[in-house]
Protein backbone atom coordinates (compact mmCIF):
# COMPACT_ATOMS: atom_id res chain seq x y z
CA UNK A 1 0.00 0.00 0.00
CA UNK A 2 1.41 3.58 -0.82
CA UNK A 3 0.59 7.18 -0.38
CA UNK A 4 -1.77 8.27 -3.37
CA UNK A 5 -2.41 11.56 -5.23
CA UNK A 6 -6.14 11.90 -6.85
CA UNK A 7 -6.06 12.83 -10.17
CA UNK A 8 -7.62 15.66 -11.89
CA UNK A 9 -9.20 13.34 -13.68
CA UNK A 10 -11.18 11.45 -10.76
CA UNK A 11 -12.13 15.13 -9.31
CA UNK A 12 -13.60 15.89 -12.26
CA UNK A 13 -15.33 12.49 -12.14
CA UNK A 14 -16.90 13.35 -8.79
CA UNK A 15 -17.50 16.46 -9.74
CA UNK A 16 -19.79 15.32 -12.51
CA UNK A 17 -21.21 13.11 -10.15
CA UNK A 18 -21.90 16.27 -8.44
CA UNK A 19 -23.90 17.78 -10.92
CA UNK A 20 -25.72 14.56 -11.45
CA UNK A 21 -26.82 14.34 -7.96
CA UNK A 22 -27.99 17.85 -8.05
CA UNK A 23 -30.14 17.20 -10.76
CA UNK A 24 -31.86 14.06 -9.82
CA UNK A 25 -32.59 16.14 -6.00
CA UNK A 26 -34.10 18.94 -8.30
CA UNK A 27 -37.05 15.77 -9.65
CA UNK A 28 -37.25 14.18 -6.58
CA UNK A 29 -37.60 18.07 -4.71
CA UNK A 30 -39.29 20.14 -7.29
CA UNK A 31 -40.62 22.56 -4.50
CA UNK A 32 -37.57 23.26 -2.16
CA UNK A 33 -33.96 22.04 -1.58
CA UNK A 34 -33.21 19.33 0.11
CA UNK A 35 -31.77 19.86 3.71
CA UNK A 36 -28.66 18.22 4.92
CA UNK A 37 -27.97 17.59 8.56
CA UNK A 38 -24.43 16.69 9.17
CA UNK A 39 -22.46 16.41 12.23
CA UNK A 40 -18.67 15.91 13.07
CA UNK A 41 -17.56 14.45 16.61
CA UNK A 42 -13.35 14.37 17.07
CA UNK A 43 -10.31 16.86 16.36
CA UNK A 44 -9.54 19.57 14.37
CA UNK A 45 -8.37 17.48 11.58
CA UNK A 46 -12.16 15.50 11.46
CA UNK A 47 -13.87 19.07 11.54
CA UNK A 48 -11.69 20.07 8.44
CA UNK A 49 -12.71 16.93 6.81
CA UNK A 50 -16.41 17.64 7.64
CA UNK A 51 -15.96 21.24 6.27
CA UNK A 52 -14.69 19.13 2.52
CA UNK A 53 -17.90 16.96 3.02
CA UNK A 54 -20.25 20.37 3.76
CA UNK A 55 -18.69 21.96 0.33
CA UNK A 56 -19.57 18.61 -1.64
CA UNK A 57 -22.87 17.94 -0.41
CA UNK A 58 -23.29 22.03 -1.37
CA UNK A 59 -22.15 21.15 -4.75
CA UNK A 60 -24.84 18.44 -5.47
CA UNK A 61 -27.35 20.95 -4.42
CA UNK A 62 -27.99 20.53 -0.49
CA UNK A 63 -28.76 23.30 1.72
CA UNK A 64 -28.20 22.50 5.75
CA UNK A 65 -30.60 22.31 8.79
CA UNK A 66 -29.78 22.00 12.51
CA UNK A 67 -32.42 20.08 13.20
CA UNK A 68 -31.83 16.46 12.18
CA UNK A 69 -35.57 15.42 12.29
CA UNK A 70 -35.95 17.94 9.61
CA UNK A 71 -33.54 16.30 7.44
CA UNK A 72 -33.27 14.73 4.03
CA UNK A 73 -29.93 13.67 4.43
CA UNK A 74 -27.72 12.67 7.52
CA UNK A 75 -24.18 11.87 8.08
CA UNK A 76 -22.30 11.10 10.89
CA UNK A 77 -18.76 12.13 10.50
CA UNK A 78 -17.14 9.63 13.55
CA UNK A 79 -13.83 9.88 15.72
CA UNK A 80 -11.94 6.78 16.98
CA UNK A 81 -9.82 8.41 19.89
CA UNK A 82 -12.02 6.81 22.72
CA UNK A 83 -14.36 4.00 23.36
CA UNK A 84 -16.97 6.56 25.18
CA UNK A 85 -16.76 8.79 21.83
CA UNK A 86 -17.44 5.42 19.44
CA UNK A 87 -20.23 4.25 21.90
CA UNK A 88 -22.25 7.98 22.04
CA UNK A 89 -21.71 7.81 17.82
CA UNK A 90 -23.67 4.15 17.86
CA UNK A 91 -26.58 5.61 20.49
CA UNK A 92 -27.21 8.66 18.04
CA UNK A 93 -27.30 6.35 15.10
CA UNK A 94 -29.86 4.71 17.13
CA UNK A 95 -31.78 7.25 17.74
CA UNK A 96 -31.63 8.01 13.79
CA UNK A 97 -34.21 5.40 13.24
CA UNK A 98 -37.28 6.68 13.92
CA UNK A 99 -36.55 9.67 11.43
CA UNK A 100 -35.98 6.59 8.67
CA UNK A 101 -39.38 5.14 9.24
CA UNK A 102 -41.30 8.48 9.13
CA UNK A 103 -38.97 9.29 6.04
CA UNK A 104 -38.29 6.71 4.06
CA UNK A 105 -36.20 8.73 1.60
CA UNK A 106 -33.92 10.25 4.15
CA UNK A 107 -30.57 8.95 3.12
CA UNK A 108 -28.15 8.58 6.57
CA UNK A 109 -24.48 8.46 6.02
CA UNK A 110 -21.59 7.36 8.48
CA UNK A 111 -18.44 8.27 7.67
CA UNK A 112 -14.66 8.82 9.21
CA UNK A 113 -12.54 7.11 11.48
CA UNK A 114 -14.40 5.00 13.26
CA UNK A 115 -15.84 3.29 10.42
CA UNK A 116 -12.10 2.66 8.80
CA UNK A 117 -12.37 -0.39 11.56
CA UNK A 118 -13.16 -3.60 10.42
CA UNK A 119 -15.12 -4.32 13.66
CA UNK A 120 -17.06 -0.87 13.28
CA UNK A 121 -17.86 -1.70 9.83
CA UNK A 122 -19.16 -4.98 10.29
CA UNK A 123 -21.40 -4.16 13.63
CA UNK A 124 -23.14 -1.41 10.99
CA UNK A 125 -23.68 -3.20 8.81
CA UNK A 126 -25.33 -5.76 11.09
CA UNK A 127 -26.90 -3.79 13.41
CA UNK A 128 -27.78 -0.66 11.20
CA UNK A 129 -29.09 -1.45 8.60
CA UNK A 130 -31.30 1.87 7.82
CA UNK A 131 -27.56 3.30 7.51
CA UNK A 132 -27.54 3.87 3.87
CA UNK A 133 -23.45 5.36 3.04
CA UNK A 134 -20.63 3.84 4.94
CA UNK A 135 -17.36 5.33 3.94
CA UNK A 136 -13.94 5.18 5.52
CA UNK A 137 -11.12 8.28 6.02
CA UNK A 138 -9.36 7.14 2.42
CA UNK A 139 -12.71 7.62 0.68
CA UNK A 140 -13.71 11.24 1.00
CA UNK A 141 -12.87 12.38 -2.22
CA UNK A 142 -15.36 9.66 -3.74
CA UNK A 143 -18.52 10.88 -1.36
CA UNK A 144 -20.55 12.26 -4.75
CA UNK A 145 -20.11 9.03 -6.43
CA UNK A 146 -21.84 7.04 -3.33
CA UNK A 147 -24.43 9.78 -3.04
CA UNK A 148 -25.57 9.66 -6.68
CA UNK A 149 -25.44 4.99 -6.32
CA UNK A 150 -27.46 5.17 -3.23
CA UNK A 151 -30.28 7.22 -5.39
CA UNK A 152 -30.18 5.69 -8.34
CA UNK A 153 -29.14 1.92 -7.42
CA UNK A 154 -30.68 1.85 -4.06
CA UNK A 155 -28.54 -0.44 -2.51
CA UNK A 156 -26.15 -0.03 0.75
CA UNK A 157 -22.95 1.48 -0.15
CA UNK A 158 -19.64 0.19 2.49
CA UNK A 159 -16.39 2.47 0.97
CA UNK A 160 -13.89 1.60 3.36
CA UNK A 161 -10.28 0.97 1.14
CA UNK A 162 -7.31 0.04 3.38
CA UNK A 163 -4.51 2.39 1.89
CA UNK A 164 -1.78 4.56 3.30
CA UNK A 165 -3.09 7.72 2.66
CA UNK A 166 -4.55 10.15 -0.20
CA UNK A 167 -4.53 13.34 -1.06
CA UNK A 168 -6.70 15.33 -2.74
CA UNK A 169 -6.79 19.33 -3.37
CA UNK A 170 -9.53 21.59 -5.33
CA UNK A 171 -12.58 20.84 -2.94
CA UNK A 172 -14.05 24.02 -1.70
CA UNK A 173 -15.06 23.44 1.85
CA UNK A 174 -18.22 24.70 3.75
CA UNK A 175 -16.32 26.91 6.71
CA UNK A 176 -18.48 26.31 10.11
CA UNK A 177 -17.05 29.65 11.30
CA UNK A 178 -16.59 32.94 9.41
CA UNK A 179 -13.53 34.27 11.51
CA UNK A 180 -11.76 31.04 12.12
CA UNK A 181 -10.50 28.79 9.03
CA UNK A 182 -8.57 25.26 9.39
CA UNK A 183 -5.58 24.81 6.81
CA UNK A 184 -4.99 21.44 6.79
CA UNK A 185 -0.80 20.83 6.30
CA UNK A 186 -0.54 17.18 6.64
CA UNK A 187 -2.38 14.28 7.04
CA UNK A 188 -1.68 11.09 8.70
CA UNK A 189 0.73 10.24 11.07
CA UNK A 190 4.08 7.52 11.41
CA UNK A 191 4.58 7.61 15.07
CA UNK A 192 2.56 4.58 16.12
CA UNK A 193 2.49 5.51 20.00
CA UNK A 194 1.05 1.90 21.56
CA UNK A 195 -2.09 3.35 22.78
CA UNK A 196 -3.54 5.99 19.66
CA UNK A 197 -5.38 4.57 17.01
CA UNK A 198 -4.93 7.20 14.51
CA UNK A 199 -1.82 5.53 12.23
CA UNK A 200 -4.66 2.84 11.34
CA UNK A 201 -7.21 4.93 10.51
CA UNK A 202 -5.81 7.79 9.04
CA UNK A 203 -3.04 6.05 7.55
CA UNK A 204 0.32 7.39 6.94
CA UNK A 205 1.85 10.58 7.55
CA UNK A 206 1.61 12.95 3.96
CA UNK A 207 2.46 16.71 3.42
CA UNK A 208 0.54 18.55 1.28
CA UNK A 209 2.43 20.29 -1.68
CA UNK A 210 4.03 23.81 0.02
CA UNK A 211 2.93 25.46 -2.78
CA UNK A 212 -0.52 24.28 -2.22
CA UNK A 213 -0.91 25.37 1.42
CA UNK A 214 0.37 29.06 1.04
CA UNK A 215 -2.34 29.81 -1.67
CA UNK A 216 -4.61 28.13 0.65
CA UNK A 217 -3.56 31.10 2.79
CA UNK A 218 -3.51 33.97 1.06
CA UNK A 219 -7.09 32.85 -0.12
CA UNK A 220 -8.38 32.49 3.46
CA UNK A 221 -6.89 35.84 4.25
CA UNK A 222 -7.98 37.25 1.33
CA UNK A 223 -11.64 35.85 2.07
CA UNK A 224 -11.52 37.40 5.51
CA UNK A 225 -10.86 34.99 7.91
CA UNK A 226 -9.11 36.39 10.83
CA UNK A 227 -7.46 33.35 12.41
CA UNK A 228 -5.56 30.27 10.34
CA UNK A 229 -4.99 27.15 12.57
CA UNK A 230 -2.95 24.99 10.27
CA UNK A 231 -3.57 21.51 11.54
CA UNK A 232 -1.92 18.33 11.19
CA UNK A 233 -1.90 15.02 13.71
CA UNK A 234 2.60 16.47 14.07
CA UNK A 235 2.59 19.36 12.31
CA UNK A 236 6.37 19.58 13.48
CA UNK A 237 7.47 16.83 11.25
CA UNK A 238 5.37 18.44 8.16
CA UNK A 239 7.62 17.80 5.08
CA UNK A 240 9.77 14.82 6.16
CA UNK A 241 8.30 12.72 3.62
CA UNK A 242 9.80 14.96 0.67
CA UNK A 243 13.04 14.36 2.85
CA UNK A 244 12.87 17.97 4.34
CA UNK A 245 13.63 19.26 8.01
CA UNK A 246 11.98 21.82 10.05
CA UNK A 247 10.08 22.54 6.80
CA UNK A 248 7.38 23.84 8.84
CA UNK A 249 9.13 26.45 10.43
CA UNK A 250 9.68 27.84 6.93
CA UNK A 251 6.14 27.46 5.86
CA UNK A 252 5.35 29.45 9.34
CA UNK A 253 7.49 32.63 8.44
CA UNK A 254 5.81 32.49 4.46
CA UNK A 255 2.86 32.51 6.10
CA UNK A 256 3.64 35.29 8.52
CA UNK A 257 4.75 37.49 5.99
CA UNK A 258 0.89 37.43 4.19
CA UNK A 259 -0.29 40.93 4.30
CA UNK A 260 -3.44 41.28 6.31
CA UNK A 261 -5.03 41.69 9.67
CA UNK A 262 -5.03 37.95 11.03
CA UNK A 263 -3.59 35.80 13.50
CA UNK A 264 -2.10 32.02 13.08
CA UNK A 265 -1.96 28.93 15.48
CA UNK A 266 -1.18 25.53 14.88
CA UNK A 267 -1.47 22.07 16.15
CA UNK A 268 -0.51 19.56 17.13
CA UNK A 269 3.38 19.39 17.23
CA UNK A 270 4.93 16.64 18.97
CA UNK A 271 7.69 17.05 21.76
CA UNK A 272 10.07 14.66 19.80
CA UNK A 273 10.39 16.87 16.64
CA UNK A 274 9.67 20.26 18.55
CA UNK A 275 12.61 21.96 18.03
CA UNK A 276 14.49 24.74 19.46
CA UNK A 277 14.32 26.64 16.01
CA UNK A 278 10.54 26.55 16.37
CA UNK A 279 10.31 28.36 19.37
CA UNK A 280 12.74 30.69 17.49
CA UNK A 281 10.47 31.19 14.96
CA UNK A 282 7.24 31.75 16.51
CA UNK A 283 9.30 34.45 18.77
CA UNK A 284 10.10 36.46 15.22
CA UNK A 285 6.42 36.33 13.56
CA UNK A 286 4.67 38.85 14.31
CA UNK A 287 1.46 37.07 13.66
CA UNK A 288 1.98 33.63 15.47
CA UNK A 289 0.31 33.19 18.14
CA UNK A 290 1.81 33.15 21.65
CA UNK A 291 0.48 29.47 22.67
CA UNK A 292 1.90 26.00 21.70
CA UNK A 293 -0.02 22.69 22.44
CA UNK A 294 2.74 20.42 23.34
CA UNK A 295 1.08 17.14 24.09
CA UNK A 296 3.52 15.37 26.84
CA UNK A 297 0.96 12.32 27.47
CA UNK A 298 3.03 11.09 31.06
CA UNK A 299 5.58 12.68 33.36
CA UNK A 300 7.72 9.10 33.75
CA UNK A 301 9.92 7.63 31.61
CA UNK A 302 9.04 4.36 31.80
CA UNK A 303 5.92 4.99 30.55
CA UNK A 304 6.61 7.19 28.20
CA UNK A 305 8.77 4.33 26.79
CA UNK A 306 5.87 1.90 26.61
CA UNK A 307 3.64 4.40 24.50
CA UNK A 308 6.42 4.76 22.10
CA UNK A 309 6.98 8.84 22.79
CA UNK A 310 10.43 8.65 21.50
CA UNK A 311 11.64 11.42 24.49
CA UNK A 312 12.16 11.58 27.72
CA UNK A 313 10.83 13.81 30.62
CA UNK A 314 14.12 15.66 30.86
CA UNK A 315 14.17 16.56 26.73
CA UNK A 316 10.34 17.61 27.31
CA UNK A 317 11.46 20.14 30.17
CA UNK A 318 14.43 21.45 28.07
CA UNK A 319 11.72 22.24 25.27
CA UNK A 320 9.08 24.34 27.16
CA UNK A 321 12.08 25.94 29.62
CA UNK A 322 13.64 27.61 26.03
CA UNK A 323 9.93 27.81 25.04
CA UNK A 324 9.45 30.68 28.20
CA UNK A 325 12.52 31.86 27.80
CA UNK A 326 12.21 32.95 24.58
CA UNK A 327 8.77 33.82 24.31
CA UNK A 328 8.03 34.57 28.44
CA UNK A 329 4.35 35.36 28.12
CA UNK A 330 3.84 31.88 26.00
CA UNK A 331 1.18 29.72 27.22
CA UNK A 332 1.68 25.69 27.34
CA UNK A 333 -1.07 23.52 27.17
CA UNK A 334 -1.09 20.18 26.80
CA UNK A 335 -2.49 15.97 26.72
CA UNK A 336 -2.26 13.70 29.03
CA UNK A 337 -3.19 9.96 29.51
CA UNK A 338 -3.80 8.74 33.51
CA UNK A 339 -3.97 4.98 33.71
CA UNK A 340 -2.10 3.62 31.13
CA UNK A 341 -1.33 -0.11 31.35
CA UNK A 342 1.02 -0.48 33.98
CA UNK A 343 1.20 2.80 35.89
CA UNK A 344 1.62 2.57 39.21
CA UNK A 345 0.86 5.40 41.45
CA UNK A 346 4.42 6.53 41.95
CA UNK A 347 4.84 6.78 38.24
CA UNK A 348 1.75 9.09 38.10
CA UNK A 349 2.77 11.16 40.77
CA UNK A 350 5.58 12.05 38.71
CA UNK A 351 2.89 13.03 35.84
CA UNK A 352 1.73 15.62 38.83
CA UNK A 353 5.01 16.85 39.05
CA UNK A 354 5.47 17.62 35.54
CA UNK A 355 2.64 19.24 35.71
CA UNK A 356 3.33 21.52 38.49
CA UNK A 357 6.75 22.29 37.36
CA UNK A 358 5.89 23.17 33.76
CA UNK A 359 2.75 24.80 34.72
CA UNK A 360 0.53 24.50 31.62
CA UNK A 361 -2.14 27.01 31.62
CA UNK A 362 -4.62 24.00 30.78
CA UNK A 363 -4.57 20.13 30.03
CA UNK A 364 -7.17 17.48 28.39
CA UNK A 365 -6.66 15.16 30.79
CA UNK A 366 -7.67 11.47 29.19
CA UNK A 367 -8.33 8.23 31.38
CA UNK A 368 -6.76 5.56 29.14
CA UNK A 369 -9.03 3.71 26.61
CA UNK A 370 -8.06 0.38 25.24
CA UNK A 371 -8.07 1.06 21.05
CA UNK A 372 -8.69 -2.61 19.05
CA UNK A 373 -5.52 -2.59 16.80
CA UNK A 374 -3.05 -0.74 19.29
CA UNK A 375 -0.62 -2.91 21.47
CA UNK A 376 -1.54 -1.22 24.42
CA UNK A 377 -4.92 -2.79 23.92
CA UNK A 378 -3.04 -6.09 24.90
CA UNK A 379 -0.68 -5.30 27.29
CA UNK A 380 -0.57 -6.62 30.57
CA UNK A 381 -1.33 -4.91 34.10
CA UNK A 382 -4.72 -3.42 33.06
CA UNK A 383 -5.62 -0.15 35.72
CA UNK A 384 -8.96 -0.39 36.56
CA UNK A 385 -11.70 2.14 36.06
CA UNK A 386 -11.60 2.86 39.47
CA UNK A 387 -8.17 4.02 40.04
CA UNK A 388 -7.90 5.63 36.51
CA UNK A 389 -10.86 7.83 38.08
CA UNK A 390 -8.93 8.62 41.35
CA UNK A 391 -5.98 9.26 38.94
CA UNK A 392 -8.50 12.08 36.70
CA UNK A 393 -9.26 13.84 40.01
CA UNK A 394 -6.20 13.98 41.37
CA UNK A 395 -4.78 15.75 37.97
CA UNK A 396 -7.58 18.14 37.33
CA UNK A 397 -7.23 19.27 40.57
CA UNK A 398 -3.40 19.62 40.77
CA UNK A 399 -3.80 21.28 37.04
CA UNK A 400 -6.53 23.91 38.50
CA UNK A 401 -4.58 25.22 41.39
CA UNK A 402 -1.72 25.60 38.81
CA UNK A 403 -4.00 27.19 35.97
CA UNK A 404 -5.11 29.63 38.94
CA UNK A 405 -2.22 30.48 39.93
CA UNK A 406 -0.92 31.74 36.45
CA UNK A 407 -4.39 33.44 35.74
CA UNK A 408 -3.55 35.36 38.64
CA UNK A 409 -0.22 37.01 37.09
CA UNK A 410 -2.00 38.27 34.24
CA UNK A 411 -4.28 40.22 36.67
CA UNK A 412 -3.79 44.45 35.37
CA UNK A 413 -2.07 43.11 32.46
CA UNK A 414 -3.50 44.08 28.77
CA UNK A 415 -4.09 41.53 26.13
CA UNK A 416 -5.54 41.58 22.13
CA UNK A 417 -8.05 39.02 21.56
CA UNK A 418 -10.44 38.99 18.69
CA UNK A 419 -14.04 39.03 19.92
CA UNK A 420 -16.03 35.90 18.49
CA UNK A 421 -19.00 36.50 20.53
CA UNK A 422 -21.35 36.54 22.50
CA UNK A 423 -21.48 34.11 25.59
CA UNK A 424 -24.48 32.65 27.81
CA UNK A 425 -24.07 35.58 29.93
CA UNK A 426 -24.38 37.75 27.25
CA UNK A 427 -20.86 39.38 27.42
CA UNK A 428 -18.46 39.24 24.88
CA UNK A 429 -15.44 37.07 24.57
CA UNK A 430 -12.52 36.25 22.98
CA UNK A 431 -9.33 34.84 23.38
CA UNK A 432 -6.15 36.27 24.13
CA UNK A 433 -2.66 35.34 22.32
CA UNK A 434 -1.96 32.70 24.91
CA UNK A 435 -5.58 30.15 24.08
CA UNK A 436 -7.36 31.89 27.29
CA UNK A 437 -10.98 32.88 26.92
CA UNK A 438 -11.40 36.53 27.83
CA UNK A 439 -14.99 38.33 28.52
CA UNK A 440 -15.72 41.84 28.95
CA UNK A 441 -18.81 44.28 28.02
CA UNK A 442 -19.12 46.02 24.47
CA UNK A 443 -20.88 46.81 21.93
CA UNK A 444 -21.91 43.62 19.10
CA UNK A 445 -20.02 45.84 16.38
CA UNK A 446 -16.99 44.47 17.94
CA UNK A 447 -17.17 40.87 16.90
CA UNK A 448 -15.06 39.88 14.60
CA UNK A 449 -12.15 42.55 15.27
CA UNK A 450 -9.29 42.18 17.45
CA UNK A 451 -9.46 44.78 20.61
CA UNK A 452 -6.87 44.82 23.72
CA UNK A 453 -8.42 44.24 27.21
CA UNK A 454 -7.15 44.57 30.48
CA UNK A 455 -8.10 41.70 32.49
CA UNK A 456 -9.60 42.55 35.90
CA UNK A 457 -10.49 39.08 37.65
CA UNK A 458 -8.57 36.21 36.70
CA UNK A 459 -10.22 33.02 37.09
CA UNK A 460 -9.03 29.33 37.39
CA UNK A 461 -10.42 28.71 33.22
CA UNK A 462 -11.22 32.35 32.22
CA UNK A 463 -10.57 36.11 32.65
CA UNK A 464 -12.51 38.87 33.05
CA UNK A 465 -11.83 42.23 31.96
CA UNK A 466 -12.75 45.23 30.11
CA UNK A 467 -12.13 46.89 26.77
CA UNK A 468 -9.18 49.81 26.66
Amino acid sequence: MATSVISKVELDKQFDFCLKVKELLKKEYPDRAPKAFTHTYGCQGNVAEGERIDGMLNQMGYEFCDDASKADFILFNTCAVREHAEERVFGNIGMLKKFKESNPNLIICVCGCMVQQEHIKKRLKSSFPYVDIVFGTHAIHTFPEHVYNCLTKEERIFAVPESDGVIFEGVESKHTNSLKAFLPISYGCNNFCTYCVVPLVKGRERSRRYEDIILDAKRLVAEGFKEIMLIGQNVNSYGNDFGETNLFSKLLKEIDEIEGDFIIRFMTSHPKDCSFELIDVMADCKKVEHHIHLPFQSGNDKVLKEMNRHYDRKRYIEVAKYAKEKIPDIAITSDVIVGFPGETYEEFLDTVSLIREVEFSSLYVFMYSPRVGTKAADMPDQIPSEEKSKRFNELSAAQAEVAEGRNLSMKGKVYKALIEGRNKAGKLNGRTSQNIMIEFDGPDELIGTFQNIKVTEPLTWILKGELQ
